[in-house]
């Protein structure tokens, strides 16, 4: 097992450096004055883009402009971005925790939630509760993510006036947290550990529709997925010879079923936490929450290739790690994984 994982953790800087050249070598693509263009503002224009591409080495061959750009980002200097106006590292460090608290908070419910609703629905086949649940199913499948996240807002926000609609916090927190001392740069974490329940709960409260959002679109997938696998893995010669030996069917369903059912649901939850680690970016677009995925729209919008650039390393380095894990995880719920 453990020749297994170091085999895995050896890939990861190897896939980085070809993906960081593919996406290097993607912005070539434009031409130098494209690639200087965003920096310029006010007059005479031309001379300006003249002067940034000589500062910048922009006619430079592509090795020789990877080979700087390597170099700086080894040092943690992924350039500035200006949709955001600062630093790209310190823009992740300051909006991905946003993000993982989201994350957390989203995929960890839709995990379980959806694995025992997959099992439940496989488990009574064809009957009323498998059959609420293949139609819910499919309307969360089928329901763009923008559509249910403006249905929430209209409802819970501006009709009801249950939650807030967007941002991270109300405005007489946000002091508050100003003197507040950071320990993860989770607000929810930090704000327990600092006594601030109320910014915590504040938090909270401004996550609840943002994450249901999430929830409800990508739990369909897992829950149809565990479903047709719990079904597959129930119809299996190994199962009937366990209902044979006289085992419970609690205990058939949990230790034997279940367990191996769960297998294309670790793939399909790797990706679930790889989209929203990543960002999700039409959600946190319209919930206006600091996270990742804003970032990167503003900065698509403002043609910030430093951003996106950025973001772009931050997704690939994000799906390397967790396929890496998927692929452990797979070798620790079935070994004969182990020795492919």
């Amino acid at each position: 097992m453990i020749n297994f994982i170091v085999r895995r953790l050896i890939q990861i800087p190897l896939v980085m450096v070809v993906l960081s050249l593919l996406l290097v070598g993607i912005t070539q693509l434009l031409t130098p004055e494209q690639r200087a263009a965003p920096y310029i503002r006010g007059d005479n224009q031309a001379a300006r883009i003249e002067q940034i591409i000589d500062q910048r080495g922009l006619r430079d061959p592509f090795p020789v402009q990877y080979g700087r750009w390597a170099a700086s980002a080894v040092q943690g200097d992924l350039g500035f971005s200006r949709a955001s106006g600062k630093d790209v590292i310190d823009t992740i460090k300051e909006r991905l925790p946003n993000t993982i608290e989201l994350t957390l908070l989203t995929a960890i419910p839709i995990l379980l939630l959806s694995v025992w609703l997959g099992s439940l629905s496989a488990l009574n086949k064809d009957k009323f509760i498998d059959q609420v649940l293949r139609v819910l199913t499919i309307l969360g499948y089928s329901l763009p993510t923008f559509v249910l996240g403006i249905v929430l807002l209209a409802i819970f926000y501006a009709y009801l006036g249950w939650l807030p609609g967007a941002g991270q916090l109300e405005v007489v927190n946000q002091f508050a947290v100003s003197d507040m001392k950071r320990y993860t740069g989770m607000l929810t974490v930090d704000a327990l550990l600092n006594g601030r329940w109320s910014v915590a709960w504040d938090v909270v409260r401004h996550m609840i529709l943002p994450a249901t959002t999430l929830a409800i679109v990508s739990s369909a997938d897992i829950i149809k997925v565990m479903r047709n696998s719990m079904l597959d893995v129930l119809s299996s010669d190994y199962i009937r010879t366990a209902r044979a030996k006289g085992l419970t069917p609690g205990v058939v369903n949990r230790k034997h079923a279940r367990r191996n059912a769960l297998l294309p649901v670790i793939t399909l939850g790797g990706l679930l936490i790889i989209n929203l680690l990543s960002g999700s970016l039409i959600t946190e677009t319209i919930f206006a929450y600091p996270g990742i995925g804003q970032w990167v729209v503003q900065s698509a919008l403002q043609i910030d290739l430093a951003g996106v650039l950025g973001f772009a390393l931050l997704s690939a380095l994000i799906v390397v790690v967790m396929n890496t894990l998927v692929d452990i995880l797979y070798g620790i719920v079935d070994p004969r994984v182990r020795f492919d």
